[in-house]
């Protein structure tokens, strides 16, 4: 059994595809095509030349390659500002509980040595972050909305942003890799703008 043939949870699986020839008609900017696929009830696939089922949907979007590059540069710098207010959160709260020399070191034992896991709790962001945030969401939004010229700049942002989230984001404006997002929240702001 291959991860193609099944989904044991909701998800979107972004690809995209740079086309040498395939363009889009009168067209002067250079496009990339944004396929995805997602399935909103867990699916097993037996045999693809039987299958129907109503959980499963796909597409296809037309992206300029100019804006998916800016969009992923920005949705990088976010990243990096989530990091450093978590980081400089994570230095006060520990600096208001000493922990003793001995305690450390037996931290650092138990630590295992993997890598560590992305933070998936809710950042609280500063309003210079919050702003910077609701940007890049905007533009996602715009990109991937039927109608773009109809898609309004966000007021509010639409999910509980994580860093986890942010780096998700940044994967999938990636035109170098695809990627499968389950993150709920996330996973439901996607295919709302995709409808």
């Amino acid at each position: 059994e291959s991860r193609a043939a099944n989904a044991s949870e909701k998800e979107i699986n972004i690809q995209w595809y740079i086309p040498s020839l395939a363009k889009p008609s009168n067209d002067t900017e250079t496009k990339v095509l944004l396929l995805y696929a997602y399935n909103t009830e867990p699916v097993q696939i037996s045999n693809i030349k039987i299958f129907s089922s109503m959980s499963v949907f796909s597409g296809h979007l037309w992206i300029p390659l100019a804006r998916i590059i800016s969009l992923r540069k920005k949705l990088s710098h976010l990243k990096e500002q989530v990091e450093i207010l978590m980081q400089s959160s994570k230095s006060l709260s520990s600096a208001s509980e000493p922990t003793g020399f001995l305690e450390q070191i037996e931290t650092l034992k138990i630590s295992p040595s993997k890598e560590p896991k992305m933070s998936v709790a809710k950042v609280d962001l500063d309003e210079k972050t919050e702003e910077m945030a609701k940007r890049c969401l905007s533009e996602v939004k715009a990109l991937l909305s039927v109608v773009p010229a109809l898609s309004s700049p966000l007021t509010e942002i639409p999910f509980d942003l994580t860093l986890q989230s942010i780096a998700s984001l940044e994967d999938m404006f990636d035109p170098a890799n695809g990627c499968i997002i389950t993150e709920e929240n996330l996973f439901n702001w996607i295919i709302s703008l995709l409808h």
